[in-house]
């Protein structure tokens, strides 16, 4: 099962690439914030997590200043460690930051947040919202976790071309709620 992730990933990580050379003569960044904003609704009160995006990850920063502006608690993940689930730690826009594990920023201070939405970063994708990241599983012992605690939303945020045929789903994978991307919303 893992060299096929390993292919599949290798195949997602190509299509990303030429998706975030485009980006800018394709407004893709800001389509898909506005799928984004309208996917989470309103966010007055609530914690939502984003993420500082690294390599050719789609941005969500502009999306996480517009909810930061209508009232919502922002946080980042935090790598506590290999075999861990992450961490939350508040970010505003602005604030001080420092280099995490993977090469991530990460705010230097702040407090640490349960959310109660997850904007999630991945590799890859397929229809059923399967997601395919960077084989860590951080985020799958995550949603466990936090699924476990109440309610959560857990939504994917990519370049549509990021799609791919059914995934592979081992028992740990846990699948998202939703897909934004610039050209809309997939749903399971």
């Amino acid at each position: 099962m893992s060299d096929v992730k390993s292919a599949l990933r290798q195949t997602a990580y190509a299509a990303r690439k030429a998706a975030f050379a485009a980006r800018v003569d394709t407004g893709a960044v800001a389509a898909a914030t506005a799928h984004l904003l309208a996917e989470i609704g309103p966010p007055a009160g609530r914690i939502i997590t984003g993420y500082m995006p690294i390599r050719t990850e789609l941005d969500p920063l502009p999306a996480m200043t517009a909810l930061h502006g209508q009232g919502a608690r922002l946080a980042v993940p935090v790598i506590a460690g290999k075999g861990q689930p992450l961490d939350f730690r508040e970010w505003v826009p602005g604030c001080a930051l420092t280099e995490g594990p993977f090469g991530a920023m990460i705010p230097e201070r702040g407090d640490w947040l349960t959310p109660d939405t997850l904007i999630v970063p991945l590799v890859g994708f397929d229809a059923a919202c399967n997601r395919l990241g960077y084989g860590g599983g951080f985020y799958d012992r995550t949603l466990a976790r936090l699924s476990a605690l109440g309610p959560t939303r857990a939504i994917g945020f990519a370049f549509a071309a990021q799609e791919l045929p059914p995934l592979p789903v081992e028992p740990t994978d846990i699948a998202l709620d939703a897909i934004v991307t610039e050209a809309g919303v997939i749903r399971p």
